[in-house]
């Protein structure tokens, strides 16, 4: 399926200042049952967003009117625990196109990259930069440009590159998921076919 492309995402940001955060936090293992992607962002952090009797935590910062956006800013170690690929469908799903970080699993930088979820790796100090950035000033904008593989802190000007994977970049940037990209090529994939038969004939 087609996706959105992704070029360019200037955005206010939702900065969650924790370590190590798992994917069991990120949605909890009891909501994993539906078998599509819809739905999940219902539950992210479910059990941080909510008490256990189902009350409302006012003091979790997605729960805070005051910050919104679709880049998520998180610490270092984001994804880590289960390789569940739910996760990153729940942060899709619940609207955020950019999750940042100063390291990432993995497993959960590779499923984020699958559906059009892009993970910004950049170094502590930045991280630490765009933390302060957002307590001084709940609505800074950060500016991804995927081309140019660089992000940017509006406000001062700051920014730093990042590393992507060439094949993923080149999927987000024309919207394409795996399936996409074979089709895309299937001329090339024709052509390399009716080479090879031809070789193996002669």
């Amino acid at each position: 399926m087609v996706k959105e492309k992704f070029t360019t995402l200037v955005s206010t940001c939702i900065p969650l200042r924790i370590d190590n955060i798992d994917t069991d936090q990120i949605i909890p293992a009891r909501f994993l049952k539906a078998t599509s992607r819809e739905g999940y962002g219902n539950n992210l952090f479910r059990d941080w967003r909510f008490s256990s009797e189902n009350v409302l935590n006012r003091d979790f910062v997605l729960n805070n009117p005051d910050f919104k956006g679709r880049i998520l800013v998180v610490g270092k170690n984001f994804g880590c625990g289960s390789s569940r690929e739910h996760a990153a469908w729940a942060i899709f799903d619940y609207g955020f196109r950019v999750v940042v970080s100063s390291f990432f699993a993995d497993i959960f930088k590779n499923n984020a990259l699958n559906i059009g979820l892009l993970p910004v790796q950049v170094s502590p100090s930045f991280l630490t930069k765009i933390f302060n950035q957002i307590a001084e000033d709940h609505k800074i904008q950060l500016k991804i440009e995927l081309n140019a593989q660089e992000i940017m802190i509006l406000k001062t000007g700051e920014r730093e590159s990042f590393e992507i994977n060439q094949y993923k970049k080149n999927c987000l940037l024309n919207g394409f998921d795996d399936i996409d990209y074979l089709l895309n090529i299937k001329e090339k994939i024709i052509e390399f076919e009716n080479r090879k038969q031809y070789i193996w004939l002669k």
